[in-house]
């Protein structure tokens, strides 16, 4: 029996990162419809959401099968708890790349203000936090779950830049304000991407350790 525990708990890990993978994939293309105005591509990373959605459900519908039918302690009910954040977490970072996809078609084929080089970047380094947060799930890595908030910061510092220059933009010419402002929730979209790798980096420390901790101090 114990075998077999483990072995579901090790699919379960491969379904974590299948669906980390997809929102991961989906926050990318999300990012580019916005950057080559692939009304198309927008429209399938919404649409795709229902995937994300199905995700969860089967994976929250077999960590808590496995709660009841194997009754963990310890450690073992850590890793299924955290399982059941983490798919939480993955599932809002699907919600922002639809919202970023929704901001592509509400731009339509509008010129953009300027050149998109931040925003982009923070999808990058977003992207790369989903990553890293579940290579640290599966390898039990605190250290690599740590190193995520250096990561943030640099997402934060990118988002303040974000928020001067659009600022900026909107100031000086009142046209742009309707652009600025989807630009700008675009953005905080991403920004709240890597506060929920951040968040999935906390649960596996706490899966490891037994104690909680907070990277977005």
């Amino acid at each position: 029996m114990r075998r077999s525990f483990q072995e579901e708990l090790s699919a379960l890990q491969q379904e974590l990162l299948k669906m980390g993978a997809f929102v991961e994939q989906s926050i990318h293309d999300s990012v580019k419809s916005l950057a080559t105005r692939d009304r198309k591509l927008a429209e399938k990373v919404i649409k795709d959401d229902d995937l994300a959605d199905q995700m969860q459900t089967e994976i929250e519908n077999r960590s808590l099968e496995l709660l009841a039918l194997q009754q963990p302690m310890a450690k073992d009910l850590r890793v299924l708890g955290t399982a059941l954040k983490i798919v939480t977490d993955l599932e809002r970072i699907a919600d922002h790349s639809v919202d970023i996809a929704k901001a592509t078609i509400r731009l339509g084929d509008e010129p953009l203000i300027k050149p998109l080089i931040d925003i982009p970047r923070m999808a990058e380094l977003s992207e790369q936090m989903i990553r890293n947060a579940l290579d640290a799930y599966v390898s039990w890595d605190t250290q690599k779950a740590l190193d995520l908030k250096q990561i943030d910061d640099t997402v934060d510092h990118l988002y303040s830049q974000v928020f001067r220059e659009l600022l900026v933009y909107m100031m000086e010419d009142h046209r742009t304000i309707h652009q600025a402002t989807l630009l700008l929730m675009v953005a905080q979209h991403l920004e709240r991407v890597a506060d929920h790798a951040t968040n999935i980096a906390e649960w596996v420390i706490y899966m490891v350790t037994g104690e909680r901790c907070d990277l977005n101090e």
